[in-house]
């Protein structure tokens, strides 16, 4: 089994366990070398992950002399190689020009604009055309996103038509220092509403629903940072039904059929209003709180599922309590050189882990700039309010001190 793991995931370590517990042997593909990789000798391979046609041909390369049953992209960054690899190579995969365009939000919304999917009002801006013309034409308040990042990199609500052009200028060099220089925007309509994330697993073009995120902290702006995530959903079942089945549509509007998705919903007035949807797993080290039968690991679905081999009996939570996670945001740029008050918030009752995953001395990039989280708290209890103040009341016994970049 090929694993494409970038050097820089959160999430290696998870899926190399999950390989294991399921019985494949590993190779591991990214775009650098990975700390195991001298370790692993001639199961490690370097490719260009920018270059999904590249890299998957190195993949069909490696695969003559290590025949592979499974490639699996666990990141944004190697969804597409991994998908061209697998069809190359006979093995289950998602259609590659479907994952394609998950890596790409102006294809999306165009894609799901002509399936008729509910999502918000938008214009694609290419380089060089007036952001302005397209806020007005929508009506503030609107969302400004470049169309190739994620984990709400780059993404900036703008409130009036005035302020799109310095906006746009910022986004566009987000994206120009992640690589993407000249790359289009996407301006939305600001949805109101509560949002929550659907992890699904697609087999065959049915979507089995393994599990449904309530995000308790408003996403207003100016920026769109994703801090706690709790399951099971509090909304009522059948606006989370709606929910699941505006994902559903989407990826079949997309053309996704197999493999996991990652999508986000916001719960407005009017309905369920699709956001984004991922060829891809939930990220960082979220899917620590998933279990499912007896024990599986989210990773562990995955690849089985890349396998080929039955998980009907492994979907469905086993785990009679919520769970929780929040995603330590970063206050502000600069040098992290301190995280106090870690034991005082892993004795806060209902704390299952804390894990700071940036070192001390390390600069740090808070949103909408940055692409890390400054760690993860993780938490159960009996049900989802107590799981969310456990994780609240943790944040707050934490003393993170950050010294800032000369001239700020």
């Amino acid at each position: 089994m090929a694993l494409i793991l970038p050097t820089g995931t959160y999430r290696a370590e998870d899926f190399v366990a999950a390989a294991g517990a399921v019985g494949a042997e590993v190779v591991v593909v990214s775009d650098g070398a990975q700390a195991m990789a001298e370790a692993m000798g001639d199961r490690a391979l370097e490719a260009d992950l920018c270059d999904p046609e590249a890299a998957a041909a190195a993949i069909v390369d490696l695969a003559r002399r290590l025949p592979l049953d499974a490639v699996v992209g666990v990141d944004d960054q190697g969804v597409e190689a991994a998908a061209r690899a697998a069809a190359r190579l006979g093995l289950r995969h998602g259609e590659p020009a479907a994952v394609a365009i998950t890596r790409d939000k102006a294809a999306m919304r165009r894609a799901l604009a002509g399936a008729g999917v509910p999502q918000p009002d938008f214009e694609v801006v290419e380089a060089g055309e007036d952001p302005e013309a397209a806020v007005a034409r929508l009506g503030p308040p609107v969302v400004v996103k470049p169309s190739g990042l994620s984990a709400s990199r780059g993404v900036i609500r703008v409130d009036s038509v005035s302020g799109a052009a310095a906006v746009a200028e910022r986004v566009r060099a987000i994206a120009a220092a992640a690589g993407q220089v000249g790359a289009a925007l996407v301006v939305e309509r600001f949805l109101d509403g509560p949002e929550v994330a659907v992890e699904g697993l697609l087999d065959r073009g049915s979507l089995r629903t393994l599990a449904v995120f309530d995000k308790p902290d408003p996403l207003d702006g100016p920026y769109f940072e994703e801090t706690i995530y709790v399951t099971p959903s509090r909304h009522p079942p059948g606006l989370v039904e709606a929910a699941v089945g505006v994902v559903a549509a989407a990826a079949a509007a997309i053309g996704l059929a197999e493999g996991p998705v990652h999508a986000e919903v916001r719960l407005t007035a009017a309905g369920p209003r699709m956001v984004e949807v991922a060829a891809r797993s939930i990220g960082g080290h979220c899917s620590r709180i998933l279990r499912f039968g007896a024990g599986t690991s989210l990773e562990e679905l995955i690849l089985a599922h890349a396998l080929g081999r039955p998980i009907d009996g492994a979907a469905g939570s086993s785990a009679s309590r919520a769970t929780g996670v929040m995603m330590l945001p970063i206050p502000a740029s600069g040098t992290l050189r301190a995280v106090g008050g870690v034991e005082e918030a892993r004795a806060v009752p209902g704390m299952d882990g804390l894990e700071i995953s940036i070192p001390l001395g390390r600069p740090v990039v808070a949103l909408p700039e940055g692409d890390r989280y400054l760690g993860f708290l993780f938490a159960s209890g009996q049900d989802p309010a107590f799981v969310e103040e456990a994780l609240r009341r943790a944040h707050q016994a934490l003393a993170v001190v950050i010294e800032a970049a000369p001239g700020r």
